[in-house]
This record gives structure tokens, sequence and C-alpha cells, in this order.
């Protein structure tokens, strides 16, 4: 029988090994399965050539205090390369209390639609608010603090020619506040998880949409939603639900700025039935690959470094791995001081994004678990012009 001594260190060898094969798995064994699976599979998704005859559309946008840059924002949306006469733009202001509402009242001759909220209930339920006023064959649901590319609503359109599709999203693209550039800790990821949606969306089909950006079926937009939860999450979820197939759509881009995590696990607690692995099969194990160890990783992480620092003093090659981990933190906490300015390195905006990520992973399950909710929300602020995707 095991010592003490023994025991700990066969216990911590234990910690490190899972961590590492969590983290293995979910960013690099997930998508290549995805990458073989789709290989045999390989669904598609109509392209722009393929939709001669393009189908009324109605854009919503939720918008909280917004103007500073709601004018730019509706510009934008009528700029758009679609024709116009199948276009209806909603702006949803949920109660703003600043001069958002003037503004928008400013294009009502444009064809610019307002829908104002009595009093502020969030993003979730302000768009369900504004079910009933959209008048599209496909509903886009985006956000004010992103700027769609012209040509990309045509796209992402395109798709629902497919019968079988019931969401398309568009592709991330981050950016610093004030700046037209890309956010250095953030833009290396994005890419990454958008080369994932791609497979996804070759196998089965998405598990998650761009809240900021994506178009869904009216009779899908108007499934009843909790308010607390994510929306865009949810959608891809009773999409398939609804026997749908959501998928990602790599020609429609826009930028953006921030996303949230702990909504996102409100939601799937609300959409469980979804990880049943005998009625569900690949979906619950893409969402036990794509979210549910992705959520895990930040505590085995931590658990793996207290792990080597047990190791230490008895294994000299932990003690070098424990310093690499510090080490890695550090340079994760330069990064986050010199991310989005000038000479910001993309060696430290790397970790920087890594750590803050698994930090924001590790915060929401503690208050998804002690039941914390919020279904209101504060926009992201641009300072400066606006970006424009492209």
């Amino acid at each position: 029988m095991p010592v003490p001594s023994e025991l700990m260190t066969q216990s911590a060898e234990v910690v490190v090994s899972a961590a590492v094969l969590l983290f293995a798995y979910a960013y690099f064994g997930y998508p290549l399965i995805l990458a073989v699976l789709g290989t045999f599979t390989r669904r598609t998704v109509p392209g722009v050539d393929d939709a001669p005859d393009w189908p009324h559309v109605s854009i919503t946008v939720p918008a909280y205090n917004e103007e500073a840059q709601i004018r730019d924002l509706i510009e934008s949306l009528l700029a758009l390369d679609y024709p116009r006469d199948r276009l209806q733009i909603l702006i949803v202001s949920d109660a703003s209390s600043d001069g958002t509402d003037g503004i928008v009242r400013e294009y009502a001759d444009r064809g610019v639609e307002l829908l104002r909220m009595p009093e502020r209930g969030g993003k979730t339920k302000a768009e369900a608010a504004a079910a009933e006023r959209l008048r599209g064959e496909v509903v886009v649901n985006t956000d004010a603090s992103i700027r769609i590319a012209p040509g990309s609503v045509k796209p992402l359109v395109a798709v629902f020619r497919d019968p079988r599709i019931g969401l398309a999203s568009g592709r991330d693209l981050s950016v610093s506040p004030g700046q037209a550039t890309e956010n250095l800790s953030e833009s290396g990821y994005v890419g990454y998880e958008m080369k994932v949606r791609d497979l996804e969306t070759r196998v089965a089909g998405i598990i998650g949409a761009s809240g900021c950006f994506y178009a869904i079926r009216p009779q899908l937009h108007r499934v009843p939603l909790p308010h607390a939860l994510s929306r865009d999450f949810a959608s891809a979820l009773h999409t398939i639900e609804h026997g749908f197939r959501p998928v990602s759509v790599p020609d429609a881009e826009y930028r953006r700025k921030v996303r949230t995590i702990t909504r996102g696990m409100e939601t799937l607690w609300h959409k469980r039935r979804l990880l049943n692995p005998f009625r569900h099969p690949v979906v619950s194990w893409m969402l036990v690959s794509h979210k549910l160890c992705r959520w895990a990783f930040p505590w085995a992480a931590l658990a793996s470094l207290l792990a080597l620092a047990a190791l230490a003093p008895t294994y000299p090659v932990a003690g070098v791995l424990f310093l690499v981990g510090v080490l890695f933190l550090v340079a994760a906490r330069i990064g986050w001081l010199r991310d989005g300015r000038q000479g910001a390195s993309r060696l430290l905006s790397l970790p920087a994004f890594v750590v803050a990520g698994n930090l924001a992973a590790a915060v929401a399950l503690i208050r998804a678990f002690r039941g914390e909710k919020d279904p209101t929300w504060e926009p992201t602020r641009r300072e400066g012009a606006a970006a424009q995707g492209g």
C-alpha cells in the first residue's frame, strides 16, 4: 500500500495528466475528429450564385444608450448590398435614457423603424418583443456595437434556399476599441473558433451562433425563451430540436469586441435534454467537446499548477513546468497591459487571451452555480469611428 507521500505524488501526477489530456482533446482532438468525419460527410451550404431571388429580410438591432454609435450603425445598414425594398430595419430601444431614440426617428423617412421598450429588460427580452413586428422571411439579429460588411447579408441569407437549414451564423473578426485593426489578444483565438465552426458545419451543424450577427427562420426566432438566457446559443440548440440545421457562413463577416459565457452555461442547462447521447448522439458529443470540456479546463489547469508545485521537490521537470506556467501567467498580465497599443506583440497577446478566456469561464461557472442571472446587458462601447467589416 502506498505511503501518504507516494499517494500524494500519484494523485498529483493524475491531476496533471488529466489536465493535459483535457486541453489536448478540447482544443486539438475534437477539431481533428471533426476534420476526419468531415471528409466523409462534408455537408455543404448554398452560395450566393444559387440565390437569384432574394427573400424579404428583417434586421433587428437591440440598443441601449447607443447615441454615440447608433447613427453610424444605421448608415452602415442602409449601405448594405441588398435590395432595399426587401429589407426591414428595426431598432429596439431597451428603454434608452440618452438620445438614441431621437436619432433613430430621424431615419423614419428612410424606412428605419423604432420599437421602444417601456422598461429595460435585456437583449433577449427586446428581441422577443420585436418578433411580432418582423415581416421578413428571414430574420437577421445583429448588435449596435458591430459593423456588418456591405456584402455579408447576401451570403448569410442565401443558405436558406436549403429547406433543411434553420440558422446561419456570421464570422467574427475582433477589433480593439476605437481601432480598425484586429484585437491581437482575441484575433488568433477567434480565427481558430471560426475554423472549428466550419468543421462542425461540414459534419452536422454548429452548436452556437454569433450573437452579433446571425440569421434565423421566423418560426424559430419566435420560440419562447427565458429572458436570462443567451438567445444566440439557444437559437442554435432549438434549431436542432426542431429538426433544422444551424450552419456557419464564412463569407458573412462582421467585427465585434466581446462575448459572455455565464448566459451560455445557463442556456445549456435549459437545453440539457440535448446532452442525452441516446437521443442526440452527435449533438451531445459536440456540446460536451466544444462547451463542457472548455468550461472545465480552467479548473483542471489550476489543479494541475498546484499539482506541479507539489511534485517539484521530487521531480525537477515538474518544477520546470510549474515555472513555465507562472511565466505564462506573467506574460498574460503583460499582454493585458499592452494589448491594443502600438508595438503590442502577438507573442504576448496569445497568453493574454488564453488566460482571460479561461478566467472568464471559471468566474462564469461560479456565477452559474450561484444562480446569478442578468438579463440586461451593457453594450460594447467604441471610441471614435467604428470599424467596418470587410
